[in-house]
Formats: structure tokens, sequence, C-alpha cells
């Protein structure tokens, strides 16, 4: 399944019209492709952008938005899941989700999903917060030897973010060989729109 992460800016003060007009008819309008989830931003996204990952025949999407007239910018990477999401059933929970993007060596992408992967299974289950990785997600036929993948992750507030800074030893283990894969990362927090 190929995905694809469109950060869009509108040409008004906000993004609620674009979104709406893009949601009519249960999103006719980015067909073939579906939407898995839409986002505002918390931190670090203009009041007038809005994240969207669409998945399935993604191949045109980005051609499409910028094309709207409601839209000034659009960048797209096209995607696909490595440990997550094993379908792409579109998002549905209320609550915090962070967009971190990492950059990476894509020779070591089967290891940042391995090291991941095994790294939820002490994460997820923490009686001190609440938090669910949604996707790991590597770049769709790269064209160079440096890139990125996408964590989204799902919290079901600020307070539980914080609080999962601290995991338990054996994901901070697994985390920190992580983190010595990437170059550099930076993250978004957002909400899903619904």
């Amino acid at each position: 399944m190929t995905y694809a992460f469109s950060r869009i800016r509108t040409t008004g003060h906000s993004y609620q019209s674009t979104l709406t007009e893009l949601s009519t008819n249960s999103d006719r309008a980015l067909s073939p492709a579906k939407r898995w989830g839409a986002f505002n931003g918390l931190f670090g996204v203009h009041s007038s952008e809005f994240f969207l990952v669409t998945s399935g025949d993604v191949g045109s999407i980005h051609d499409y938005l910028i094309s709207r007239k409601d839209v000034s910018d659009v960048s797209t990477l096209l995607l696909e899941p490595t440990a997550r999401p094993i379908n792409s059933t579109p998002l549905t929970k209320e609550g915090l989700y962070v967009f971190r993007f990492f950059d990476i060596a894509q020779q070591n992408v089967e290891e940042i999903a391995s090291l991941s992967k095994t790294a939820w299974e002490t994460f997820e289950d923490s009686s001190l917060y609440k938090a669910q990785p949604q996707a790991l997600f590597r770049e769709y036929q790269p064209s160079s030897d440096n890139g990125q993948m996408l964590l989204v992750t799902w919290y079901d507030g600020l307070e539980s973010w914080q609080k999962s800074r601290v995991p338990h030893p054996d994901a901070t283990a697994n985390f920190r060989q992580r983190q010595a894969l990437t170059s550099g990362t930076i993250a978004y927090a957002t909400r899903l729109i619904i």
C-alpha cells in the first residue's frame, strides 16, 4: 500500500474551508486516493496549513492539490509502511498526533523499523501514559542514498507525551540505538480533524 503525506498551505488565513470542501461527499475529490487522516497543527504548523495523509492510488494527489485555487503550496512525500500500519483503515482516535521525521541513510531503514517495533512492545505497555505508534513509514521508491522516515504516534494528550519521554528502559535502549542511526529529526504536534 502506498501513502502520501501532503503538507498543504491554503490561500486564506485558515485551512478549514479547503478541508471542508475536500471532505464533501466523503472525500470524493481525493479519489482514487482515500483519506487516512487530516491533521491541524498544535505546534509548528501555520494556521493556514494542514497535513493530509492519503492511501491507495496516490500518484496524482499532489497534482490535484496544487491545482486548486484555494491552495498556495503543497509538499508531498510518497511513503510505504514498515512495521505499521498493517492496513489503511482511517484513523479515528481523538488526541495528540506527533509527526516525527527522521533523516536517515536508506541502508538503515530495516534496522530502524526493527528497533522501533521491538521498542513499542514496552513503550505502549505503560500505566504512566497512553501512547500508540500508528505508523512508521519509509520513502516510496527513494531516489538517493539518504532520505526520510516518518513516525506517527498517537497520545491521549500533551501530558502523556511529556511522561512518555521516559519510557521503559528496554524501549529507551532501542530508541537510543535508533537515534544513533539518524542524522536529525523534526517533529510536529497535531490533532486529528474528524
